[in-house]
């Protein structure tokens, strides 16, 4: 890694309350860094079990740089691995999903078994140990249909997550869903600009003018509503019905469902259901949208009909891969219950007016007159959450390499 001490000095000079100092934006030291004490020691989402149907279906993501496989195996249980072979470290798996008996190398035909243990490596000397050479594994968790990873031997404790969530997403029924739709956008722009946008709503009136329709763009924080007698009415509605609202959190973890606009019952150009086939039944599927976020990198949205995941993954210093995807109930027919254009086109418009704002946004950055801003604590509320949360984070990994170095 990077000389932390290069980091550390721009951390001290962090403004609470403000945008960072430049470095932290397009420094390749603090990129460095960013792999190693954000992206490999924290929770990512990375799909969905719904992708994994069967024994022998597998599905690839990368943390950053680094190649993980997912996969199913012959007893349905899902398993994570560092997708590199333990011979020559070859990517065995392509990018993408698909189905194997076994995980083979392409390169020297090195053979795993679908629970990650070597069962054929040719030409290696008698007494060769298979045993001692198993895929290394990942982390993984699952929660209501959606799975996690993380790199870590010692990831954050997922049981609060877990606890605190699950009521609120089960139902949504995301083990019967099935994706639809992903997409993925290159971005000039370093990761937490592009997070940085995600986490507030402060330009979406000008800049999202199709969003606006249906989203609250002038709450604060959990979707603050104050005295609002739309919210409370929508309050009590889920409350007769059963179905939990939140707010609930931790430290790298957000979730609520909140109103829509008034007379919009999902998350559509027009604010109508864009699927006949609901997903959330209850209440007729108007039911608000549960958002749920974690640091680093992600936001969900799940309306009655469709949930939409958004994933922002560093590539480079001033480079994101952020990919979408939607997903809609299993028994839901194209151009029957559905049709694709109109599921894709509200959140497949947000996402590219967004590109260009975090590319302008970068470029600016870049300015020798750059100077960190304040943030405004009413319409950045969640922005300032992400900026702490990362400085504060940081700060642990710096304090626990100082203190290994000893």
């Amino acid at each position: 890694m990077s000389d932390l001490r290069t980091v550390e000095a721009m951390f001290q000079a962090r403004r609470p309350g403000h945008s960072l100092p430049q470095g932290l934006y397009n420094d390749p030291a603090a990129y460095d860094f960013d792999l190693h004490a954000i992206f490999a020691r924290h929770w990512l989402l990375a799909g969905f079990e719904v992708e994994l149907p069967r024994p022998g279906t597998y599905l690839t993501f990368s943390a950053g740089p680094w190649p993980v496989v997912i996969v199913r195996d012959r007893s349905g249980k899902l398993g994570a691995f560092h997708n590199t072979c333990r011979h020559r470290g070859s990517l065995i798996c392509p990018a993408g999903s698909g189905s194997a008996a076994r995980l083979v190398c392409p390169y020297h035909k090195w053979t795993y078994e679908l629970s990650g243990e070597l069962v054929h490596a040719g030409r290696m000397p008698e007494g060769f140990d298979l045993s001692a050479h198993s895929l290394k594994p990942v982390k993984l968790e699952t929660l209501a249909g959606v799975i996690y990873v993380c790199l870590s031997d010692d990831p954050p404790d997922f049981a609060p997550f877990r606890e605190a969530f699950a009521p609120l997403l089960e139902p949504h029924d995301l083990l019967n869903a099935k994706v639809v739709f992903e997409s993925t956008l290159v971005e000039k722009a370093n990761w937490k600009l592009v997070m940085e946008n995600a986490r507030e709503c402060y330009h979406c009136p000008a800049s999202h003018p199709e969003l606006s329709v249906t989203f609250p763009t002038g709450t604060s924080a959990h979707f603050d509503y104050g005295e609002d007698p739309h919210a409370k009415a929508f309050d009590a509605r889920m409350d007769a019905i059963g179905l939990p609202r939140g707010p609930v959190e931790g430290a790298w973890w957000q979730a609520m469902r909140f109103p829509l606009n008034e007379g919009c019952v999902s998350m559509t150009l027009d604010g109508q259901r864009s699927v006949a086939r609901l997903m959330c039944p209850t209440g007729e599927g108007d039911i608000g949208s549960l958002r749920w976020a974690l640091e680093p990198n992600n936001f969900c949205h799940a309306t009655g009909d469709f949930v939409f995941i958004f994933n922002a993954m560093p590539s480079g210093v001033n480079e994101t891969i952020v990919t979408g995807k939607w997903l809609v109930h299993k028994d839901a027919q194209e151009g029957v219950d559905y049709d694709l254009e109109t599921l894709t086109a509200l959140w497949d418009r947000t996402n590219l007016q967004d590109r260009d704002l975090a590319e302008t946004n970068q470029l600016g950055v870049n300015s020798l007159g750059y100077t960190p801003g304040p943030y405004s604590p009413e319409a950045e509320s969640l922005l300032v959450r992400f900026t702490d949360w990362y400085c504060t984070t940081a700060q642990a990994f710096l304090d626990q390499a100082k203190s290994t170095a000893k």
